[in-house]
């Protein structure tokens, strides 16, 4: 009998594990990216580079990219600053002293000239890039689908410039995930990552000021995760999808993967207690996997997911009345 393994196959790189370090602190540190590693993670996402970083003396000089068109040559050449170089020799530097793959992060949210940096990370030998878009849109003069389109373009220009594979993680304030997934694959993107996150924002009622709430997620945050996961692996398949947000344990794992997830991001359980949540994670995946009489994860990923009408209709519906129907 075969040995079950855990190994799958996301955006065309080879993983030993589903577990994906998500971007954060630690992902920003070689030292923890050679105990990761250690640990069993499939591949580690850089700390993301922020494209605020990149832009930030064009605003500190009184200029909004909207107003100024050439503001995009000073950030060309500020694109060679110390904020630019250190990413890169940290991409160099994982890449020299570890085997796993290393995909790098840019946190962006406008259609611009940084997209050039995308080829001095391929240059530098990332194994992907992951583009993170994050935006609130609060235009009162917005017109329906400008967001969905700013993904478009961006991700046309950046797969155009590069050969890495592309991974795309959107927010969950997409009016039709579905139909924008479909649109990014047909313009290069090679992977999903179901949601980025947003700051999240509290009150603090006896300062008067804005603090953070609970920067961690837990179990609760996985539901729309896989909900989506579950339908966009079955309307397109061709796409591999990743989960972000909620996953505490082996448990949450398997769920993502049935939901018809290829891998999961997580920060918080590994923030909350270190890399030995991976090894014990992938020993609990692996045992499920053994005793489910399951020999790798493509066996069971997406046994749940839409394709199935019944599992369609559980993850689709959207009000609570015919489940309290049916309680006396």
């Amino acid at each position: 009998k075969h040995m079950s393994t855990i190994n799958v196959n996301f955006a065309g790189l080879e993983l030993k594990s589903p577990i994906i370090v998500g971007s954060c602190s630690q992902t920003a540190s070689l030292a923890k990216i050679q105990e990761f590693e250690k640990a069993g993670a499939g591949a580690v996402v850089l700390k993301s580079l922020f494209e605020e970083s990149i832009t930030r003396e064009v605003a500190a000089h009184g200029s909004t990219l909207d107003e100024h068109p050439e503001a995009y040559d000073y950030i060309s050449s500020y694109l060679s600053d110390k904020v630019v170089s250190d990413y890169l020799s940290l991409i160099r530097e994982a890449k020299s002293k570890s085997s796993i793959p290393i995909i790098a992060s840019i946190a962006c949210h406008t259609d611009g000239k940084w997209e050039e940096f995308a080829t001095q990370i391929e240059a530098a030998g990332a194994d992907a890039l992951e583009l993170n878009v994050m935006s609130l849109c609060t235009r009162k003069s917005y017109t329906l689908g400008d967001f969905e389109r700013t993904h478009e373009a961006i991700v046309s220009n950046v797969s155009s410039k590069i050969k890495i594979p592309l991974i795309v993680k959107i927010g969950s304030n997409i009016s039709n995930p579905v139909a924008l997934v479909d649109s990014l694959y047909a313009r290069g993107a090679k992977a999903v990552v179901l949601f980025n996150r947003f700051y999240p924002t509290d009150i603090d009622i006896d300062k008067m000021s804005f603090t953070m709430s609970n920067p961690f997620t837990s179990s609760s945050d996985l539901s729309q995760s896989i909900r989506w996961a579950g339908i966009i692996s079955a309307s397109v398949p061709q796409i591999p999808v990743a989960v972000s947000g909620g996953v505490e344990g082996w448990a949450e794992v398997v769920k993502s993967i049935l939901s018809g997830a290829t891998a999961v991001e997580v920060v918080s359980s590994i923030m909350k207690h270190g890399p030995e949540w991976i090894t014990r994670t992938n020993e609990a995946l692996s045992a499920w996997q053994k005793e489910k009489g399951y020999e790798a994860i493509n066996s069971y990923k997406g046994k749940m997911n839409a394709s199935d009408p019944e599992h369609a209709d559980r993850l689709m519906r959207t009000q609570f009345l015919k489940y309290f129907s049916e309680i006396h």
